[in-house]
């Protein structure tokens, strides 16, 4: 039997996704969910095989919930438009339903997934998409973050350094530091360029926040915030900095 959750914060797009389920007696719907949040809960509560997920929510949307779980499940993506998104799910052979679908569309995504029923193939697939739609214009302007059982919405320009920590990169903002399971490389080829620099090997700052570089010891600088913070500048970081400030 095969356990799945409904997440879609549209009413009628659950009610549709739930009348094709009951088409199959081999899948037990365990729980519909509203949003993002109520989603993460479920899919932690209940372990669910399979999740039919919409990716336009409120809050948080579908790639950035999945984003939060240590092991997702395998994931049908149910959506409106979204040419960026279909592009990315068909470059890494990820199903999809594009709204709005037939019972005959939903048939075939489900004996697709069936088909494959491999959780490494499936996990694999979908740690290649998350990292291909952090790409994507609309996911590059804020990062979402777990505290404990809290989530935290993070805008870019709230953040006034990265720092590498281990496995994780510690996010430091005016309301404290948020760490978040991702390389300082991710954020490097996901931030805005002209807004976020590598300083360092373990630092990304936000130049809006520098006051001044001062020199520091051979080649290096240190880089003097608005918080008061300091970030290091290597001799490659400073070339960097020099280049998006125009100095």
């Amino acid at each position: 039997m095969t356990k799945v959750l409904i997440i879609d914060d549209e009413p009628l797009a659950r009610m549709i996704v739930k009348e094709y389920i009951s088409k199959h007696p081999d899948i037990t719907l365990l729980q519909e969910c509203q949003d993002g949040f109520e989603g993460m809960k479920a899919i932690q509560q209940l372990q669910p095989d399979l999740i039919f997920l919409d990716i336009q929510m409120p809050k948080i949307n579908g790639f950035e919930m999945l984003e939060l779980l240590d092991q997702p499940p395998a994931v049908i993506f149910t959506t409106a438009f979204d040419e960026y998104a279909i592009k990315a799910f068909e470059s890494h052979a990820i199903d999809y339903l594009l709204k709005p679908f037939s019972q005959e569309r939903f048939d075939k995504a489900v004996s697709k997934w069936q088909e494959k029923q491999s959780q490494q193939t499936s996990k694999g697939a979908t740690e290649a998409l998350l990292n291909t739609m952090s790409q994507a214009p609309t996911q590059q302007q804020r990062v979402v973050v777990k505290t404990g059982s809290k989530i935290k919405i993070i805008p870019v320009e709230d953040i006034y350094y990265l720092e590498a920590s281990d496995d994780y990169v510690k996010i430091i903002t005016k309301e404290g530091a948020f760490l978040k399971n991702k390389t300082m490389s991710h954020f490097e080829s996901t931030l805005d360029k002209n807004l976020f620099v590598r300083s360092h090997r373990s630092f990304i700052v936000n130049i809006q926040q520098i006051t001044r570089i001062d020199p520091y010891e051979k080649d290096n600088h240190i880089a003097q915030l608005k918080s008061g913070a300091q970030v290091p500048v290597s001799r490659t970081g400073y070339a960097k900095l020099k280049e998006v400030l125009g100095i």
